[in-house]
């Protein structure tokens, strides 16, 4: 599945009212590791096509950014039926999201 540019606008109904897994990718585009973990994101979204994820660009989205306390990027979120359950701040490898997701 391909990933979701999540806003303030969608953010409650593309996360907090979804049934299961959502990953959301805290960015932006003038991060080194951001753009590095990037692809890797784009393939747990095609490896696991039950869960959903998103990127937030906290540059154009920083009400968001600043209700989860974003304070450095990367950043990644886990949702599971609306509440967050996990998340994780840095570069990290595509078996560390995988077992973020669980």
């Amino acid at each position: 599945m391909a990933t979701t540019v999540i806003t303030k606008d969608n953010f409650q109904g593309e996360v907090l009212d979804q049934q299961g897994t959502v990953l959301i990718d805290f960015w932006a585009e003038w991060c080194g590791p951001c753009r590095m973990l990037s692809p890797v994101i784009d393939e747990v979204a095609a490896e696991n096509p039950s869960i959903k994820v998103g990127k937030v660009n906290v540059d154009e989205q920083q009400e968001l950014a600043a209700q989860f306390g974003i304070m450095s990027i990367p950043t990644l979120l886990v949702f599971k039926n609306g509440q967050k359950v996990n998340e994780s701040l840095g570069l990290i490898p595509k078996e560390q999201v995988e077992k973020l997701i669980g």
